[in-house]
């Protein structure tokens, strides 16, 4: 594997329907070499910080090998970064498991999380159908937390270290957000992994109303 983009947001504002969304979404690739630490990639921009960004979502890594797939289906091509990545990685293995880790020269990636997609996603494409597509494609990309700083550029190689412990994987945390009637036993297992804190929330969150409706 490797890096094949790396890309940088700045606020702006998106306009779609009757809404206005000032976001960080519209990453732009750049050139160079770009510093990573536990709070993100160079200088890019987390305007909504409720949901995006923070040590456990600090970057956001895509794969190419899906956006070739997305341009398939919509019939256009796609730039890297629109979907709001900061890692475009040629050809990210679509089962790994949460914990598992992305090593890229001396930055060490732990992946964390799946993209839950938004209605700032929908806006990015200028489709208020496109989040339930993004659902249903289940090409969520991985949410990562930086174990180790360093620098970055495009071309460097990225070399899987899979998490030596059973965990949940990324596809079954991001089918098990949408669950309405989920399985205690699922929620309990996906909380003994390296969650993100906001996936840990809800995750504990459906667990408790599991245990109160049970009573």
């Amino acid at each position: 594997m490797r890096v094949v983009s790396l890309n940088i947001g700045r606020a702006e504002t998106l306009s779609h329907g009757n809404r206005e969304f000032y976001t960080g979404i519209c990453k732009r690739p750049v050139t160079g070499v770009i510093h990573v630490d536990e709070l993100g990639v160079g200088d890019d921009i987390i305007q909504d910080k409720k949901n995006h960004g923070g040590p456990d979502q600090a970057v956001y890594a895509y794969s190419a090998a899906d956006y070739a797939w997305w341009s398939r289906q919509l019939g256009v091509d796609i730039a890297f970064g629109t979907f709001g990545e900061n890692l475009t990685i040629d050809v990210l293995p679509p089962d790994m498991n949460t914990g598992d880790r992305l090593l890229i020269g001396d930055v060490i990636l732990e992946v964390t999380a799946p993209r839950i997609p938004c209605s700032t996603l929908a806006a990015r494409m200028q489709d208020s159908n496109f989040g339930l597509a993004f659902r249903r494609a289940e090409r969520p990309g991985y949410y990562c937390r930086v174990l180790h700083e360093g620098d970055i550029q495009n071309g460097d190689t990225v070399t899987l270290a899979e998490n030596p412990v059973e965990a949940i994987s990324i596809l079954e945390q991001f089918r098990l957000s949408y669950e309405t009637s989920p399985d205690p036993a699922v929620l309990q297992r996906a909380l003994e992994a390296p969650l993100a804190e906001r996936m840990r929330h809800k995750f504990q969150t459906r667990l408790a109303a599991c245990s109160t409706s049970a009573e």
